[in-house]
């Protein structure tokens, strides 16, 4: 019988290191229970969202991902404090459920293959599988995004505190023929779990335990690379972690030297790619418009219908460098930035990072003319443009709206060694939090 990679390394050290795992799940398997206790990714929740998951079900996993803890009278308000209460209340709820069964642990390890089928859509197809964090000048995972500081200190909190990936990253690796075929030849069965989410799409997963298969996948897979297109907060949160588990040593810890992720192939079968539009609190058209002229040209677009269709027509467009802004009501269209808005971009920086929009669009833009900082509260993100319409509104701001870069620009930034601006990316679409979590030594 072949050795699986459970039991021996991969033979290629610089490509991806992906060993099955024993997985927790729902010990109730009914759809429409996975649909009450399943989740968006942890970024991706609002906070009247959390509300309406957490009142959807008692063991809804929004309860862990983003516990909630009302702070007692004199307690230490710092975020780090709060993060910390936050992961305990987590931690203590995780092992309340597992005592009463609702997450139960599999008796042998496996692979997940995972597909998400979109109205409409083709499916998206990929692995969910147990990733070793690559040593430092690896390039087997390889980040394109920036991340912020503290986010990944509340992501770091929860795993110490549970031991356990709740949700998993997202890597987009190369194309690799018998990970393909092995793709196609598991999804022939029928499924193990099945879900329906709020949009339509329906997510379908097969647990894998034969060694045969799970040996060629992971050898398949040791010969490729990849991109991390969803999660990067997480993977430094799983970096940060490994490194105080075993003391700074880089020595592989079984279960907190690896991370869970959702593999997928780059191109054919698998992610679609979005853009993630800013939005400027407090700041009127007027006045963005007004400042913005200094270093672009400035058009007025007579919307064809209304606003928000002419902004989503114009967003899925390919085109020069250019973008929208709008505060709902009036839209114009920036281009031709100046040679001092281009000289903005840092010219010692890698070419696939400069020729990016959103890199023109923070240096020049809202760093440079609107003088913002690039922080969580001065810069909002919306992953669409009705999110960032209605953000504009309630904030009193601006939305500037961005076309997606393409998944080739993404390699190119990560291979170059570059981060793109913070969420500066939308991969579609996402895997559902709930359905597999990997408790770390399984």
């Amino acid at each position: 019988m072949p050795s699986t990679s459970a039991d021996a390394p991969p033979p290629d050290a610089t490509g991806l290191d992906v060993r099955p795992f024993r997985a927790l799940t729902y010990r109730e398997h009914d759809p429409a229970h996975l649909a009450r206790v399943s989740s968006p990714a942890y970024d991706l929740v609002t906070a009247s969202g959390r509300d309406r998951l957490a009142a959807a079900d008692p063991h809804n996993i929004v309860r862990l991902i983003l516990p909630h803890v009302d702070p007692a009278p004199g307690q230490d308000g710092s975020r780090s404090a709060r993060d910390r209460r936050s992961a305990a209340a987590a931690a203590s709820m995780l092992r309340d459920w597992l005592n009463q069964d609702v997450l139960v642990a599999d008796r042998m390890p496996a692979m997940w293959r995972y597909e998400m089928a979109g109205p409409g859509s083709a499916p998206t197809s990929g692995w969910l599988g147990a990733v070793a964090l690559p040593p430092a000048g690896s390039t087997a995972v390889l980040p394109h995004e920036d991340t912020y500081a503290p986010a990944v200190a509340g992501r770091a909190a929860l795993l110490a505190a549970t031991h356990t990936d709740l949700e998993p990253i997202v890597l987009a690796h190369d194309p690799e023929p018998e990970v393909a075929e092995l793709t196609r030849q598991v999804g022939r069965g029928a499924p193990s779990l099945e879900v329906a989410d709020p949009d339509g799409v329906v997510h379908r997963l097969w647990r894998v335990t034969d060694p045969a298969t799970l040996d060629r996948l992971t050898r398949a897979l040791a010969g490729t690379r990849s991109v991390i297109a969803d999660g990067h907060h997480r993977f430094a949160a799983a970096r940060e972690h490994a490194a105080s588990a075993v003391g700074g040593s880089d020595v592989e810890d079984e279960g907190h030297g690896r991370v869970l992720a959702l593999l997928t192939p780059m191109g054919p079968g698998g992610l679609q790619l979005r853009a993630i539009h800013r939005v400027v609190p407090d700041l009127s058209l007027d006045e963005a418009l007004t400042r913005a002229a200094q270093g672009f040209r400035l058009r007025e677009v007579v919307p064809l219908r209304d606003v928000r269709t002419t902004a989503q027509e114009w967003s899925a467009t390919a085109g020069a460098r250019a973008f929208l802004v709008t505060d709902g009501t009036r839209l114009a269209e920036l281009s031709q930035p100046s040679a001092e808005m281009t000289a903005a971009v840092p010219a010692e920086a890698p070419a696939a990072w400069r020729r990016l929009d959103v890199v023109l669009a923070h240096a020049a833009l809202l760093t440079g003319l609107w003088e913002r900082a690039d922080d969580p509260e001065s810069v909002l993100v919306a992953h669409d443009v009705d999110e960032a319409l209605r953000l504009a509104d309630e904030r009193s701001g601006v939305a500037l709206l961005l076309r997606s870069p393409s998944p080739s620009d993404v390699a190119a930034v990560a291979r170059a060694g570059a981060r793109m601006p913070r969420k500066s990316t939308l991969f579609v679409p996402k895997p559902r939090t709930g359905l597999v979590l990997r408790p770390h030594g399984g």
